[in-house]
Formats: structure tokens, C-alpha cells, sequence
């Protein structure tokens, strides 16, 4: 697993915006927020020329959009990338994106939920570990939530270690000036299927469940090579339902384990299911329960912090991982192999 040069006082950060940008004052003044912030710590930040775009869901073209990533991977001047904001339509991109200039040009790469479709697609097919848990504009915020500074020590490479939070937002505020941080209501609750602590050690990967289920089996999905290479490992795989209801939820896991993804899994790990929406009354354990997976004789974990539900921990998509659950609470361990 190739592991990108961490961040330096001075370094350029890429900002592309290869889901959505930003069509209304409030998601505006967040960007600009973070722009600050950043350059505040002593970076440099280079924004996509699209960021205040937003048409349906869109910062720009699918082709514009992939040739912005590709562009900045080549550029040499860019240490990182932070992908702009979330959305739904990424995947759209995929063909256009050149993954041999990745594997020449290799760098960190990190966004959170849509961005899933690139950083899940590079970590298994190019062999370049990515990170899942923040965008650009989450660091908009008038007051940084703990999550946000673990973030910022991560991409220095200072921090290989995160404990589960204390409190999650159930809703969220409205956005009126557009710096609003996290609503922190609810207390944070960590559990297993079979109500037993774990310890586990294995190579992490996921991402947005809604599209990991979308590339599933195409040709982005470098899953079997990935499968394959790291079996001696065992795979620890993630888990982020942002919109699935939980009979969808259901069908996925069930796609995915006919493709094999489980077959080297050790452990599955689902944050706060981002919708409750089901015909039969299913709760999330329920729903976990009936599915294919509870076959597996792993641990399943849930109602993690890795979730639309901030704050989201930040995880290193790609390598070895040891996640320990005890007293209904969290503790993740990076290794940089």
C-alpha cells in the first residue's frame, strides 16, 4: 500500500469540486471560511474553478470535473487534495479519470460521502490509501469540533489513533450563516450484533455504502485484486448508509457478499444509519440481523462514528487497522504499512 507524503507548513492544498459546489450565499461563505482557516495554519489552498457552481447537483460537466482531478494529481505543486463538498452524481467522472497518471502522480486524496466513489476506486485499484471522513467545507466552521482538529493532525501524519466521540448531531441546525458547526445532542453508543467487545485487526476499506453499492462489480471496483492481495491480512470493511432504507440496506450486503467482498472480511463496521425508513418496522439491529452477513461468524459492528450523523472519524482507507469496542465505546488504530 503506497502511503502519500503527509502535509508541510507551506504546502499547496487542491480543492477540486468533483460532486457538487455551491449555488447559495451560506454554503459560499463556509468555503471561503475554510479557505481562511487553512491559510491561517500556514497552507496554501488552490480552489476548483467551479467550487460556486451548483446545476443540478453538479459543480460543471462530468468531462470538466474529471479533468480537474487529473489535472491536479499532475500538478506537482499540490501536496493534497480536499474534494470541495459531497452530492450525488461523481460516478459520473469515473470514466474520464486516468488512474495510470494516479499511480505516477500519487498524493492524498480525501473527501467525504459522493467523493466515496473516487477514494474507494483509487485505494483498490491503484493501491494508494485515501481518507474518508471530511470535505473542504466541514472546516467552514466558525468553532472546530474534535473530529475537524483530529483531521488536521492526520494529514500532518501526527495522529494514527481515534477514540470514539461523545456526543452525535440527530439533527442538524439549519444553516443561517453558514459557519455552524455540529448540534451535539445525542450520546454516542457503539455496539455488536452480539453485544460482545472486540478487538480486531485487519486492512480497513469502505466508504458511503449508497455508492459503494453503485460501483459495485464495475470496472472501478478493484475489489477482487484488492481481495486478493491484502487476504493475508483480512479485511476490516466500513460502512457509511447515508439514504439506504433498510430493506435496500438488506439487498446491498447481499449483492456484495455474492461478489465476494467478505470473503477475507474480519470485521463490518456501520456507523449511524442515516435514514430509518422501512415497510417492516426494522430497527438497525434488526435489519443487521437479517442480513446476509450475520452468516459470516465476524464481529459486526454498528452505530459507529463514521457517519452523516457527525462527527465522522477520519479513517485511512487501505491500511492495516485495529478497531477495539469495549463498554460501548470506540478506539482505532492506523498502522502505515
Amino acid at each position: 500500500m503506497l502511503i502519500p507524503e503527509f502535509l508541510k507548513q507551506g504546502d499547496l492544498i487542491g480543492v477540486p469540486a468533483p460532486s457538487d459546489g455551491s449555488n447559495y450565499f451560506e454554503k459560499e461563505k463556509r468555503f471561503l471560511n475554510a479557505k481562511k482557516r487553512l491559510e491561517d495554519l500556514g497552507y496554501q489552498v488552490k480552489l476548483s474553478d467551479n467550487i460556486f457552481n451548483s446545476v443540478r447537483g453538479r459543480s460543471s460537466s462530468d468531462i470538466k470535473r474529471a479533468t480537474e482531478i487529473n489535472d491536479m494529481f499532475q500538478d506537482k505543486n499540490i501536496k493534497i487534495m480536499l474534494c470541495a463538498a459531497g452530492g450525488d452524481f461523481l460516478i459520473e467522472i469515473l470514466p474520464y479519470i486516468d488512474y495510470n497518471l494516479i499511480k505516477n502522480n500519487p498524493k492524498w486524496l480525501i473527501g467525504f460521502s459522493d467523493p466515496t466513489g473516487l477514494l474507494y476506486s483509487i485505494t483498490t485499484k491503484c493501491d494508494i490509501a485515501t481518507i474518508y471522513g471530511t470535505n473542504f467545507g466541514n472546516l467552514g466552521s466558525k468553532e472546530l469540533d474534535k473530529s475537524q482538529e483530529n483531521f488536521l493532525e492526520i494529514i500532518k501524519g501526527n495522529l494514527l489513533t481515534e477514540h470514539s466521540y461523545d456526543l452525535y448531531e440527530e439533527t442538524r441546525l439549519e444553516r443561517i450563516t453558514g459557519l455552524e458547526g455540529y448540534n451535539l445532542t445525542e450520546k454516542v453508543i457503539w455496539k455488536t450484533l452480539d453485544n460482545k467487545d472486540v478487538v480486531v485487526t485487519g486492512r480497513i476499506i469502505g466508504g458511503c455504502l449508497d455508492v459503494i453499492s453503485s460501483i459495485a462489480g464495475t470496472k472501478y471496483d478493484g475489489i477482487k485484486e484488492f481481495n486478493y492481495k491484502y487476504k493475508d491480512d483480512g479485511l476490516i470493511w466500513y460502512f457509511d448508509n447515508c439514504e439506504l432504507s433498510f430493506e435496500e440496506t438488506i439487498r446491498v450486503l447481499f449483492k456484495l457478499h455474492e461478489l465476494d467482498y467478505f470473503r477475507y472480511a474480519k470485521a463490518i463496521i456501520f456507523g449511524r444509519f442515516g435514514s430509518n425508513q422501512t415497510s417492516y418496522d426494522y430497527t438497525v439491529k434488526t435489519c443487521l440481523e437479517d442480513s446476509i452477513i450475520n452468516k459470516l461468524n465476524i464481529p459486526i459492528i454498528y452505530d459507529a462514528d463514521i457517519s452523516h450523523k457527525g462527527p465522522c472519524l477520519n479513517i485511512i482507507n487501505g491500511v492495516i487497522t485495529t478497531i477495539e469496542v469495549k463498554n460501548n465505546k470506540g478506539l482505532i488504530t492506523f498502522k502505515l504499512d
